[in-house]
Order: structure tokens, then C-alpha cells, then sequence
């Protein structure tokens, strides 16, 4: 006996419903953030059927949703410009069919988000990312106890190392410790967030608030250190603009500005004092030599770069050559910003500058002129996923990217210069 044909409307009610959508952001974002696991488990076809799976559903739900969504202004422009470079850099790449895989990995990313920030609110959003992380960190800390205290054994194919009863590092599902503390980083924001808005019950945030800073503390990353204080800084700042009187914010925010400025120069100027204090001596020297190197590789195409390939293909060039000269195997140039003007040179660079600096001022001037507590969350996880760009490249791809493009498409609902335009 068959069943009842499913109607258009059936179905087009069902893609737009709340719990659908929901339901997509959550695994769009959980696939984002733990990569490095599914392909460990599945390879990289698998992955990339995942992909196009939330892809096609993205489109589906965003079809589905069309006429609830205002589009004019909301898609900003410096996102869809840097991608659209990135996809130029095809042409000129010296692996184009690799270097069309990379592109094409970057936008079903950035579908993905901004389908995400479309189809979402912001405290849905949080309320997601939240969930998503609770699992993953949980999962991360369990598989860590069973390796490194239950069987004493590491999980190499997961990349586990097994050494929780030592204190650390931990890598969890994540692959590396600066990657799973970047994510513990990012829990804590996120928790702290919905403890506040009351998202989740007093219980479960004061759980999940203490499981993200056990994997940030057995992590033991120095890069995320860094991190964290930049956070509680931008945290403190934020709580400090909040509670001025707005005709009085101008002058606080030039401030800030000027304080930031005067760090940067002043922790550059005492930067080996700064890698004594962290103990980070050896890690460091280890991202010297690498942009060093990279630096070398940008001055042969300096205005357009090598292509865009996102993460790095070992075999091919400037990474085969890159990767020899430091004696090391690399999937990226351990920077962001190193990683953009190599691979689609000062053009890139100038478009993805000008995607972060929007995404920074948007962001933040939204967490300030907003008093939901909420709108916090899109200014400090842009500030975290920017802060940890200057040591890793986790902003280009997959979960960092994911979010940086969920946040500038946030930030500029508010701020958009189009959606005020006539008509």
C-alpha cells in the first residue's frame, strides 16, 4: 500500500519551518567545526558529500523562506567580492583543477553561512552554535579520557596522542590543540551568552562554561592564551561602551581605539619578551621559519598570487617548495593574512582586509548601540576568529570561515548602506 504523495506546499511548509532550520544551522555548523573527524572517518569524498548535501538543503530552505527574507543590503559586498577573486584566481593558478576544488570548497562554506544568518536570528543562532559545541567538546574530552587514562593508548587516525593523565596537550576531534582551543575559546563566548539570555538552564551553563575551559586548559596552546586575553579585554571593553551614555561613546570608542593601536605596536616591539612569558619559544620559531619562507614564495606573484587553493596541496607549487624549505609538512602558512596575499596576492589581501574591518566595525558597533546582550556574541567571535588569524590560518576555511561569514552577514543587517538606499 503506498503513502500519500507529498505535496508542494507539504513540503515547502516543511523546509521553511523553524525546526528545519534549526536543524540545517546546527549541522552546517557541527560539519564546519569537525572536519578533521569526518574525514578521518570517511574520507574526503564523504566530507564533500556532506557538503553538497547541507548545500542543496541550504538552497531548498532559502527558496522555501524567500518571501520572509529581505535580501537588498543584507549580502555584503566585501564577502561576495572576496570570493568572487578567489574564483578568478582559477584562472591563473598553476593547479587549476585543484585550485577550482579549493574555490568551490570555500563557497559551499560560505552558502552555508549565509544561508545561516538568513534563515536564523542571532539568538538562534547562538542557541546552535552553543549546542553544537557542547557535543563537540564533550565528545572531544570523553575520547581524550578513554585515550589517554582508560586504554593509555593514543588514537592515531583520529589524531589523538593520549596524554590527559600528563595535563596535556590534548588534541581532541579537532586534530591540533590550537584548533581545539580555538573552538574552547569560542564555547565560552557562546555559553557565557546564553547563560546571560537564559538560553539554556543555570545548570547546563555552568556545565558547559566548565568543560570549555577544561579543553582550553589541558589544550595548553599558547596561541589561544593570547586569545583568550585579547577576549577578555574586548569583553571588558564592550561591558565599558555598553554602559556609557551614548553621547558619550564617540570618545570612548576613539579611545579604545588608540589603546588597541598602542598594544599592537608595544607587544610587536617586546614580542620575544611576550614568547618567554608564554613559554611558546619552539612553536614560535617553528611559524618563523614558515613565513619566512612564505614571504619568499609571495614576491614571485605579489599582486595576484599563486591561485586560491585554501588548504595547502603539498604537491603542488609554492607549497611542495615552501614546505621543503622549512623541512616540514604543512597545510597552510600557520597566518591568515600571510595565506590570503600568497595565494590570491595584495588584490585578495585588500578584499579580505576590507571583509574583516566591516565585519569588526559592524559587529562592534552593533554590540554597542544594542542592549540584548546578545549582539555581543558577533563582535567578540569576529575579534576571536581575527585574533587567532594572526597565528593560524582557521579564518580561510572550514568552521572559522563559516563563522566569520555568519557574522558579517549578521553585523550587516544593521549597518548596510544599501538597505537604506530608496525602493
Amino acid at each position: 500500500m503506498s503513502g500519500r504523495p507529498i505535496s508542494r506546499e507539504s513540503l515547502r511548509s516543511s523546509l521553511g519551518s523553524a525546526a528545519v532550520a534549526q536543524a540545517f544551522a546546527m549541522t552546517a555548523i557541527a560539519s564546519a567545526l569537525s572536519g578533521h573527524l569526518i574525514r578521518s572517518l570517511i574520507g574526503w569524498p564523504g566530507y564533500v558529500a556532506i557538503l553538497v548535501g547541507l548545500v542543496v538543503l541550504a538552497g531548498a530552505i532559502l527558496v522555501a523562506r524567500r518571501e520572509l527574507i529581505e535580501w537588498r543590503g543584507l549580502l555584503p559586498l566585501t564577502v561576495l567580492g572576496f570570493i568572487a577573486w578567489c574564483g578568478a584566481s582559477v584562472f591563473w593558478s598553476g593547479a587549476q583543477w585543484m585550485s577550482l576544488a579549493g574555490w568551490l570548497f570555500q563557497a559551499a562554506i560560505a552558502v552555508l553561512g549565509i544561508a545561516i544568518a538568513l534563515c536564523r536570528d542571532l539568538i538562534q543562532i547562538v542557541r546552535a552554535a552553543g549546542g553544537v559545541f557542547r557535543v563537540l567538546l564533550a565528545v572531544s574530552i570523553g575520547l581524550e579520557i578513554l585515550s589517554g587514562i582508560l586504554l593509555d593508548t593514543p588514537f592515531t587516525f583520529l589524531g589523538i596522542a593520549g596524554n590527559m593523565a600528563q595535563g596535556g596537550p590534548i588534541q581532541g576531534i579537532f586534530g591540533t590543540r590550537n584548533l581545539l582551543g580555538f573552538v574552547a575559546v569560542l564555547a565560552l563566548v557562546t555559553h557565557v551568552i546564553e547563560l546571560r539570555t537564559r538560553s539554556v538552564q543555570r545548570g547546563m551553563g555552568v556545565f558547559s562554561i566548565a568543560l570549555a575551559a577544561t579543553c582550553l586548559l589541558f589544550a595548553g596552546s599558547p596561541v589561544t592564551l593570547v586569545v583568550a586575553l585579547v577576549i577578555l579585554g574586548a569583553t571588558a571593553a564592550l561591558f565599558a561602551v555598553r554602559r556609557t551614555p551614548a553621547e558619550r561613546r564617540p570618545v570612548l570608542q576613539y579611545a579604545l581605539l588608540g589603546l588597541v593601536t598602542v598594544t599592537m605596536i608595544a607587544t610587536y616591539a617586546g614580542r620575544s619578551r611576550v614568547i618567554d612569558v608564554l613559554n611558546a619559544g619552539g612553536e614560535f620559531q617553528v611559524r618563523y621559519r614558515l613565513w619566512l619562507s612564505t614571504w619568499r614564495a609571495i614576491d614571485a606573484n605579489p599582486i595576484e598570487g599563486w591561485g586560491w587553493f585554501g588548504i595547502w596541496r603539498g604537491s603542488v607549487p609554492p607549497f611542495a617548495g615552501i614546505n621543503w624549505s622549512v623541512g616540514r609538512e604543512h597545510a597552510s602558512a600557520l597566518n591568515a593574512y600571510l595565506d590570503v596575499i600568497l595565494q590570491v596576492g595584495t588584490v585578495g589581501f585588500v578584499l579580505f582586509a576590507a571583509l574583516c574591518a566591516f565585519a569588526v566595525i559592524r559587529s562592534w558597533l552593533l554590540a554597542s548601540n544594542r542592549r540584548t546582550v546578545t549582539y555581543a556574541w558577533p563582535a567578540l567571535v569576529v575579534v576571536t576568529i581575527l585574533t587567532t588569524g594572526a597565528a593560524e590560518s582557521f579564518p580561510l576555511v572550514e568552521g572559522g570561515w563559516l563563522l566569520l561569514v555568519i557574522c558579517a552577514v549578521k553585523a550587516s543587517e544593521s549597518h548596510s548602506w544599501r538597505a537604506r538606499l530608496p525602493g
